[in-house]
C-alpha cells in the first residue's frame, strides 16, 4: 500500500523531469514579458506579454487602423504534454494553431508548424531591453514571404501599445 501512495508523486516528478529534459523552460523567456508598441503603429498597436507564471505565458496583440481594432489575437507559451514548448496562436476570426519551438537562445525563439498554410514560423527577436522584433514568414506558392513587427518596449499603462 506505501508503493501505491507514492505513485501520484512518482508521476510529478516524472512529468517535471520530462518537461526539463525536452529543452528550455518559460523562464528562458522572461525577456518578452511587459507591454511592447508596434514601431509607426497607431496608438494601441502592439502586443503584451505577461511574465512566466503557472506554466504559461500570456499574449495579447492588437493593431488599430483609422482608430479601430483591425486585427487581435490572443496567445500562449506552454509545453505541450510531451513537454515541447509551444506558441499557441488565437487570431481573430481564425482558427487555433500550435508552433512547437524550433529553436531557443537567450536572445530569440523561433516556433514552426510546416503544415499551416500562412505563417509556417512565428519568432521573436530581443535587440537590447527596449526593441522587439517579431517575424512571421513561410511559403506562399513558391515564394517565401516575411513579415516583420519591429516594437519598442512601453510602460504598461492599460494594455499594449503607446497611450491613446
Amino acid at each position: 500500500m506505501g508503493f501505491l501512495r507514492q505513485i501520484p508523486l512518482l508521476l510529478s516528478v516524472f512529468a517535471m523531469a520530462s518537461a526539463s529534459a525536452a529543452g528550455p523552460g518559460l523562464s528562458s523567456l522572461s525577456w518578452l514579458s511587459g507591454c511592447w508598441a508596434s514601431e509607426g503603429g497607431e496608438p494601441g498597436s502592439g502586443e503584451q506579454w505577461s511574465a512566466p507564471a503557472g506554466g504559461t505565458m500570456l499574449g495579447m496583440g492588437r493593431t488599430v487602423k483609422d482608430g479601430k481594432t483591425a486585427q487581435f489575437e490572443f496567445m500562449e507559451l506552454r509545453h505541450l504534454p510531451d513537454g515541447t514548448l509551444a506558441f499557441i496562436a488565437h487570431p481573430s476570426g481564425q482558427r487555433t494553431t500550435t508552433f512547437p519551438v524550433l529553436r531557443i537562445s537567450g536572445s530569440e525563439v523561433v516556433f514552426e508548424n510546416l503544415q499551416h498554410d500562412f505563417p509556417q514560423r512565428v519568432a521573436y527577436a530581443r535587440e537590447g531591453d527596449h526593441r522587439l522584433r517579431a517575424r512571421i514568414e513561410g511559403m506562399r506558392g513558391e515564394t517565401l514571404r516575411v513579415v516583420e513587427f519591429p516594437m519598442d518596449r512601453v510602460a504598461c499603462r492599460g494594455g499594449a501599445g503607446r497611450p491613446g
